[in-house]
């Protein structure tokens, strides 16, 4: 920390937390995940970004929470690791490791009313070619979303 160039604070946040800092205003939520994780909506001048990472979907509802969190959201950034087929693979479930399914974002996405889901977290398994193949059927099921790719910047309007 010491090589770090820059004057940092640390604050420990609790679920449930509003932390406002000059105009911009964060909320934390729970996400689930067998360590614990928070969630994150960031507001600034009228604008809202969500940021679920380490969370996953429960197998018979939505984690309300998080749709909570996400409500009438401009982007939603969403821990979608696995397609559903490798998540309920009986050969190698990945149920119960704290990641979720792009289809499960998307579910949260609509019933929080989010304007633009991402999906990241990515399968280091995942190729190019796998991710665009999910990006198309992501776009296919709700047109406003894409896949997270390095470097890129998304404009929230």
């Amino acid at each position: 920390m010491q090589v770090m160039k820059s004057d940092m604070k640390f604050y420990e946040l609790s679920v449930g937390d509003v932390v406002q800092i000059d105009d911009v205003t964060i909320e934390t939520g729970p996400l689930n995940h067998p360590n614990t994780a928070l969630g994150y909506r960031v507001t600034w001048q009228g604008r809202t970004a969500v940021y679920a990472t380490d969370t996953e979907h429960y197998p018979d509802h939505l984690d309300e929470n998080l749709v909570y969190l996400s409500r009438d959201a401009d982007v939603l950034i969403y821990d979608a690791c696995y397609t559903d087929t490798e998540y309920y693979d009986p050969k190698t479930p990945k149920i119960g490791w704290g990641h979720s399914t792009w289809q499960e974002a998307l579910k949260v996405a609509r019933a929080a009313r989010v304007k633009k889901a991402v999906m990241f977290h990515h399968d280091p398994n995942h190729d190019d070619d796998f991710l665009d193949q999910v990006e198309s059927e992501v776009q296919t099921v709700f047109p406003n979303s894409l896949l997270a790719r390095e470097g890129m910047i998304l404009p929230v309007v």
